[in-house]
């Protein structure tokens, strides 16, 4: 195994009710078992707007009507995956300002589908210890006034989840 490191990237949307954000349940990947946020890899030569709105529907059962891009940031943390030691997230955010559908709890399973069914959580409850770094940030925007901050983070440490907490 070597040290470098392997690389996501990724699109991703924000999207608040009152003072619960949407998240989807995490079945695979660094987030297994945490809240994540709605989202994902991009198909080949996908528009980064036709991923974020696909990766929602599949996620969520909701079609994204408008959204604004906020920015790109990264995460890295110590990982095990295949050869790599190490992984860095990078993540395109998108504030999802309409929708329309209902929210589905549980979602159709599929190769490459890594959510079980979204729910609102209400911000007070979304922490390191059940969330993704990508809901904290979107947890940090809504609280700091819509306000998008793009500093990378790195943790020295991460733990995927054997036990849901869901």
């Amino acid at each position: 195994m070597t040290d470098k490191y392997h690389r996501a990237f990724g699109v991703y949307g924000i999207m608040q009710q009152q003072e619960k954000l949407i998240v989807i349940k995490k079945r695979g990947g660094p987030y297994t078992n945490r809240y994540d946020l709605p989202g994902g890899s991009l198909e080949d030569g996908e528009k980064l707007t036709d991923a974020i709105e696909r990766e929602i529907y599949e996620e969520t059962g909701l079609t994204a009507l408008e959204m604004v891009q906020l920015g790109i940031t990264s995460f890295r943390y110590p990982w095990d995956y295949q050869e790599w030691h190490f992984n860095q997230h990078l993540c395109v955010f998108y504030q999802i300002k309409k929708w329309q559908g209902q929210l589905q709890e549980t979602v159709k399973q599929f190769a490459g589908q890594d959510s079980l069914g979204a729910v609102a959580v209400p911000l007070t409850q979304l922490t390191l210890a059940n969330s993704s770094p990508l809901v904290l940030k979107a947890k940090e925007f809504i609280q700091n006034n819509y306000q998008f901050n793009p500093a990378d983070q790195t943790f020295g440490a991460w733990s995927v989840l054997t036990k849901s907490v869901y």
